[in-house]
């Protein structure tokens, strides 16, 4: 079965153009290196909750948007092969050196595929 990375982020729309930027040069790098799809949404139908949802997730504050972004791989192994590709890139070395304060609140992890059609 495949692997995904996934995540939630909260993004000031003040700075959607740069991040979308951003977006696709990470889509970019990502797949020239391996990864098998790369995708990045942007909240259209995402509700408040009162327990828990993902603007309470990502501490969503006035004036931003929500990006739900996953990448897939064919599995763990791969994945990890992709990832220190992906770090070492020197396109990147620049935004991971000057990271947006907002990325404190992005919310991420790996996940092993169980069920896929």
């Amino acid at each position: 079965m495949s692997y995904v990375d996934g995540s939630v982020l909260p993004v000031p729309k003040a700075e959607w153009e740069e991040y979308k930027k951003q977006a696709e040069l990470g889509a970019k790098v990502w797949m020239e290196h391996g990864a098998l799809s790369y995708v990045e949404a942007e909240a259209d139908d995402v509700p408040d909750g009162e327990v828990t949802s993902f603007p309470l997730a990502v501490k969503k504050e006035e004036g931003e948007t929500i990006v739900f972004s996953f990448v897939t791989y064919k599995s763990r192994e791969h994945r990890d092969e992709v990832m220190k590709k992906v770090m070492a890139d020197p396109r990147l070395q620049q935004g991971m050196q000057n990271m947006p304060p907002y990325m404190k609140r992005l919310i991420y992890g790996g996940f092993k595929v169980y069920l896929e059609r």
